[in-house]
């Protein structure tokens, strides 16, 4: 089922040699194998980010394909080490901290195992406990997308309902406004990507064209209130100009043409940042 593939991700940046460890140990255990990254630029200790980031990526990757995500900042602690394989037959080896909460939901995941760190864990490396990435997970993601080993010989299996997931933001909707949360940016750009699909804005009827009231809270604290356009694509309206529209997860986006909507009123990404969307 594996196909040489192993796609990595972190919170550990590019800017010394935690990255290259990984896949150094990655091409010890297997020369052949095709290394490429997600992402290392996660915001570190961000476990929704990474959660995230997965759940916008694997469906483009092939069946057996593994993925490697590490963001830990329980590193060390009782957390467990686990590999997911999801609906789409994909592994997905990580710590038990949440950053599966998205895959869980949005893809699915047909099996968990625990890895056994005494079989599945670089030798000589059992005295370090802070740098999992490199002797736990690279190595046994290594392991399997060579197919050196499979995925019943990573280690126990795990009932599925006792991973730990992230709390979500639930949509609503409120005198004819829908609501959710800003979960993340789409970051080179500003824009801001809510958890509101594309089929819960739809409630709206919108039109291309529509102008909406879009009210933004830090907690209970007002952010950002303003008429807002709904578009195709950013250059539905003038630069400089806000505009709502659908991004390419299906879920509504909120931008500025040609400018970071983020920088521009100072917002930020998690449950405690709400968004309402209403028709004028």
């Amino acid at each position: 089922m594996s196909n040489n593939l192993l796609v990595l991700q972190s919170d550990f940046g590019l800017v010394d040699g935690a990255v290259a460890a990984m896949v150094g140990v990655a091409l010890q255990e297997e020369p052949s194998l095709k290394i490429h990254n997600l992402t290392h630029e996660i915001t570190p200790y961000n476990i929704f980010e990474a959660s995230y980031r997965l759940f916008q990526t694997v469906e483009y990757w092939p069946a057996g394909t593994t993925f490697v995500s590490v963001v830990d900042p329980g590193v060390g602690s009782k957390r467990k080490s686990v590999v997911a394989l999801t609906e789409s037959d994909q592994f997905i080896v990580t710590p038990d901290n949440g950053t599966l909460s998205y895959i869980k939901k949005h893809v699915g995941i047909k099996a968990i195992r625990e890895i056994s760190e005494v079989k599945n864990r670089r030798e000589n490396t059992e005295y370090s406990y802070t740098f999992h990435g490199r002797d736990v997970y690279a190595y046994t993601g290594a392991k399997l997308a060579s197919g050196h080993i499979s995925f019943e010989e990573v280690g126990p299996a795990l009932p599925i309902d006792a991973i730990l997931e992230l709390p979500v933001v639930e949509t609503s909707f409120v005198d004819g406004a829908v609501c959710g949360a800003i979960d993340i940016l789409d970051v080179r750009f500003g824009s801001l990507w809510t958890s509101i699909t594309r089929e819960d804005f739809y409630v709206l009827n919108p039109d291309y064209g529509d102008r909406f009231e879009v009210t933004i809270y830090n907690n209970d604290m007002l952010v950002y209130q303003n008429q807002v356009t709904y578009g195709k694509s950013f250059a539905d309206v003038r630069i400089g100009q806000p505009i709502l529209y659908i991004n390419s997860l299906y879920r509504v986006g909120l931008a500025i043409n040609q400018g970071s909507f983020a920088k521009a009123y100072n917002v930020g990404v998690g449950s405690n940042w709400s968004i309402e969307i209403k028709k004028i």
